[in-house]
């Protein structure tokens, strides 16, 4: 059994919490990882470059010298791509979907590496409730006493809490997540993790249906 310490909010260990091994014993396999952390990326990301053709660039209304008699070579618009000024051939557009499909359980065992990982290197903490009562003061010192003193970390709370959110805004290198919502590029992308035991009942909820 899978156990991590409990802390108040004065930073003392008061217990043990016992984890379900089905979500925080699970082997890493650092390919499967890899994989859903690239497509999560990918979907989020936006084809913002874009380049015009030398159907959306203006001009080419006539061709621009006779075809034959000049000495010069043969042209029949300025909007061709070898002139200055004229589309851009096979350039980025912004239609180009990067979206790539990710198996659900694969992603949900990617989760679970995740979170048996930081369980593994004694990243996850774990404090009896957040009542700050909305001090960022309190949520602060209280993150000094606490391994994480200092590291990228997120805060799973059981649900959407404003005045946690609001608490946690102005404490640096500190995000406020749901259980249900954290994915691998977030745990990733933080160190530590910052949970209550109703928050690891959430995560094991979701994560063994």
């Amino acid at each position: 059994m899978v156990k991590i310490a409990v802390y108040n909010l004065e930073g003392e260990k008061t217990k043990d919490l016992e984890l379900s091994d089905d979500v925080f014993g699970i082997k890493l396999k650092e390919e499967v990882v890899h994989q859903v952390y690239e497509a999560l990326r990918a979907n989020i990301r936006q084809p913002w470059a874009h380049s015009k053709d030398r159907g959306d660039v203006s001009g080419g209304g006539r061709k621009p010298w006779r075809q034959k008699g000049t000495g010069r070579a043969r042209h029949g618009s300025n909007r061709s791509p070898i002139w200055s000024g004229g589309g851009v051939t096979f350039g980025p557009l912004k239609n180009r979907n990067y979206k790539q499909k990710i198996n659900k359980k694969m992603n949900v065992q990617a989760v679970k590496m995740c979170l048996s990982d930081k369980v593994t290197d004694q990243k996850i903490v774990a404090v009896e409730n957040f009542d700050f009562g909305g001090k960022t003061k309190a949520l602060a010192g209280l993150c000094v006493k606490l391994p994480c003193a200092n590291k990228n970390t997120i805060i799973l709370s059981e649900n959407v809490d404003e005045v946690l959110m609001r608490t946690a805004r102005n404490v640096q290198k500190v995000d406020v997540l749901r259980a249900q919502d954290v994915n691998v590029v977030d745990l990733l992308n933080h160190q530590y993790l910052i949970v209550t035991p109703e928050s690891i009942k959430l995560l094991e909820k979701r994560l063994t249906k």
